[in-house]
């Protein structure tokens, strides 16, 4: 700070400065202070003070400290005006897909609802076959829709957050086949109602109809009544069949499509042929005569049961007329619901069909998914109750997409317990000072994963290790000039280390903790202080002593330490005017 003032107090150096160099340190920045801020106002009220020649200096350091003072004012400033209440932005809706075919609007039905209260619903609706899309690993999945909307065609690309199924994603019958889009709805991490793992499982009626066999086994023919039904993956194992007449389902259909009542065994073979063309698997099961048919419906929470019964004569009681009403929900009803419910992870949305025989007795046939049509005189209400079970799917996303995780946000690192010793530890124990008394080799603690290598640094400084690259680390400007421990050393080392002669404690640098001395330190730089040692610091610290010179004798070691003190007088002196 001296060298400043005599520097800046010379007039020869002000007056070589460029013009208005000193006058711009002066002059406040408007385009950073705050036009209302006090420093400003404190000015403005201050009357202006005459220059003098004799005090440039002084004016000089004036100026720069209302300088800093106007920048730190002007800072804090700008900090509490972005600190302010900002203006609250407006959320951005959730796009929800629901694959359906136009005869039901959904858009209705999420009219007005919103996802955990603050995210309003856009909704896409469009068919399996009006759907295109691209799946990325960390962009998730784009969709493209081709629609016609009263007779235009509305071409879109958006992606979903949710979608909501409610089509069949493969029918054999009508050769349609649109797994590969369930395929990619997976691959991009979108959630759908019911889930695209259970939906892709329901592309095979066969391999459904297993799940319902693991129940069956599970609960017992008295809880879960299951009919006797018989696989066969090809035409050729399709040679007989115990009792007669039987019903012939093939493949993968819907709506009563590709199933046959057989009434013999020639019926029978021709069946077979017919299964041969198709070149698909088939299943028979004996015919009930039934008396009507039973439906249970779960969605969500709800529960309904409907019974159906064919008045047009139909063996096919879901073909030709016939009369639907609402019957009552008993306790092995809701059983068959929820145990079909818990298959391929959960449905959310599910249905068993049941066959209510002229005897008396129930079979269940079949269980559907989210694709279910709906039937009775409560479609309105359970439309109603489907949106609200994706609302209530999207908001239970919505509230727990901070504690997921993902390629984007990763899982917080966790904070792992320490097990060995800090690396204050690890390090060799600090030697006695130049000249000073040395510990005796037994007293010394034993050094524990120290480094293989370790040398001398210039004076003032710690041993340094390869582990310790960092300026900070490898200097200590507050403790006196060390030398090798003796338990890393040589006994002859060891002997010649105590002839260098004491030195002058360097003081410590500015923002770093100085060591504690001993007391004979403090007392030799109480009795000799030396006041230019902060000027030779820098210079002195230049010059290091390798590692062979330490492994010399003492008579090298002597000679090099007084060329170091012959080096720092020189530059002290150099400096001292």
């Amino acid at each position: 700070m001296n060298f400043l003032r005599r520097r800046l107090s010379d007039s020869s150096f002000v007056a070589n400065l460029p013009n208005g160099y000193m006058m711009d340190l002066q002059r406040p920045d408007s385009s950073t202070s705050s036009p209302v801020s006090p420093a400003t106002e404190r000015k403005h009220l201050q009357p202006p003070q005459p220059s003098h020649s004799s005090s440039t200096g002084s004016s000089i350091f004036s100026s720069i400290s209302s300088a800093m003072k106007q920048t730190t004012q002007a800072a804090a400033g700008l900090m509490e005006h972005s600190a302010g209440p900002a203006a609250p932005a407006a959320q951005k809706p959730k796009v929800l897909l629901v694959i359906d075919d136009a005869h039901t609007d959904w858009a209705k039905y999420f009219q007005g609802k919103k996802v955990n209260g603050e995210f309003d619903i856009r909704v896409e609706q469009a068919e399996f076959s009006e759907l295109n899309l691209a799946a990325y690993v960390m962009g998730g999945c784009m969709v493209d829709m081709q629609v016609m909307r009263n007779g235009t065609k509305v071409v879109r690309s958006f992606k979903p957050d949710f979608v909501l199924i409610r089509q069949h994603a493969y029918s054999m019958a009508l050769g349609e086949d649109f797994r590969s889009l369930i395929i990619g709805l997976q691959y991009g991490g979108v959630h759908t109602v019911n889930s695209l793992h259970s939906i892709y499982n329901f592309c095979s009626k066969p391999w459904v109809f297993s799940q319902l066999i693991k129940i069956f086994n599970s609960l017992g023919p008295e809880k879960f009544p299951l009919v006797e039904q018989t696989f066969f993956p090809s035409h050729k194992q399709m040679l007989t069949t115990p009792n007669f007449p039987v019903v012939v389902k093939l493949g993968h259909a819907h709506a009563g499509m590709g199933k046959v009542k057989v009434e013999n065994q020639h019926d029978f073979r021709d069946m077979a042929s017919i299964v041969a063309m198709a070149k698909t698997y088939a299943t028979t099961e004996p015919f009930i005569d039934s008396k009507y048919d039973i439906r249970i419906q779960k969605i969500g929470s709800n529960y309904k049961a409907y019974m159906r019964t064919s008045i047009s004569g139909n063996w096919k009681a879901n073909t030709g007329s016939a009369m639907l009403e609402q019957i009552a929900m008993t306790e092995r009803y809701r059983l068959w619901a929820d145990a079909c419910a818990e298959m391929f992870g959960g449905l959310d949305i599910c249905a068993v069909k049941a066959v209510h025989s002229k005897d008396g007795k129930d079979y269940i046939i079949e269980v559907m998914d989210s694709s279910m049509p709906l039937i009775g005189e409560h479609i309105e209400e359970d439309r109603q109750l489907i949106a609200d079970l994706v609302v209530s799917k999207m908001t239970q996303l919505v509230a727990t997409a901070g504690s997921t995780p993902s390629p984007l946000r990763p899982w917080p690192v966790s904070m792992k317990s320490q097990t060995g010793p800090p690396l204050g530890q690890l390090s060799q124990p600090r030697p006695p000072p130049q000249g000073g008394p040395r510990q005796p080799q037994g007293s010394q603690p034993p050094r524990t994963n120290a480094p293989p290598q370790q040398r001398l640094s210039p004076q003032g400084q710690q041993p340094q290790s390869p582990q310790s690259t960092s300026p900070q680390q490898q200097r200590s400007p507050g403790s006196p000039q060390q030398i090798r421990s003796a338990t890393g050393s040589s006994p002859v080392q060891a002997s010649k280390a105590g002839a260098f002669p004491p030195q002058q404690p360097r003081p410590p640098a500015q923002g770093r903790a100085p060591s504690q001395p001993s007391p004979t330190e403090m007392s030799k730089q109480q009795t000799t202080p030396h006041p230019h040692l902060n000027k030779s610091q820098s210079l002195t610290n230049n010059f290091s002593i390798p590692e062979s010179s330490q492994r010399g004798n003492a008579t090298e070691d002597e000679a090099k330490a007084e060329t170091i003190r012959n080096l720092r007088k020189s530059f002290a002196s150099l400096f001292s005017d």
